[in-house]
């Protein structure tokens, strides 16, 4: 089935294609980069603040980059980049799934089935590192789907460094398994909830890619 994009247009630079809302934050930096190595031919002090800026700029490509990705099969796929932190049994009966997801990891996260978007509620809060158990209480998104396993919960958490969390879409819009719906800056853990009875396939340790690994077993 093909998967609609056009809920979540792509900035781009010199044919890179970049997450939604990089320009802010990525060509102020490209653009110090561009100057100083321009100005680095005539200019000692240019060329010392050239290196790091242009270290910078290319870091900060690679962070928000955002590759195609050929969407896999199964009925929970996951949202995010990461690696599983934590797999835990929740009063109500779902289990709760925790990915984190290091700076170097891709950070634009994806639906993890088709539905409909029910509810996108952001809540304050702190910024503790996202591997941190009281990371819980940071500032986060918190999605709900209506899908075919019924409603299903998914937390985006901003981490020590990931202070902007940026939903591409609204309540009411209907996703494809795998549409990007959101990004989270620097760092971060992404959280979903598998509803009573749905099986875990993956482990903690375990490396995901959103819209890849499949999260839950037949």
């Amino acid at each position: 089935m093909p998967h609609s994009q056009t809920s979540a247009p792509r900035d781009s630079l010199a044919g890179v294609r970049l997450a939604r809302g990089a320009s802010p934050w990525l060509l102020p930096t490209v653009a110090t980069a561009a100057l100083s190595l321009v100005r680095a031919r005539r200019s000692g002090a240019a060329k010392a603040v050239a290196v790091p800026a242009t270290a910078l700029a290319a870091g900060m490509l690679w962070f928000f980059r955002d590759p195609e990705r050929e969407i896999a099969q199964g009925r929970v796929i996951s949202p995010a980049d990461g690696v599983v932190q934590s797999i835990m049994p929740w009063k109500d009966g779902r289990t709760r799934v925790a990915i984190f997801m290091s700076p170097l990891n891709v950070h634009v996260n994806r639906a993890p089935l088709s539905g409909t978007v029910t509810s996108v509620e952001h809540i304050p809060g702190g910024f503790v590192p996202a591997f941190n158990k009281e990371s819980e209480n940071n500032e986060r998104v918190v999605w709900h789907f209506d899908t075919e396993l019924g409603d299903i919960e998914m937390v985006q958490i901003a981490g020590a460094v990931a202070r902007r969390i940026v939903p591409y879409i609204p309540q009411g819009t209907k996703v494809e398994q795998g549409d990007r719906i959101g990004l989270i800056r620097f760092g971060s853990r992404v959280d979903i909830y598998l509803p009573e009875g749905v099986e875990v396939a993956v482990e903690v340790g375990q490396k995901t890619v959103a819209g890849v690994t499949r999260i839950d077993r037949d």
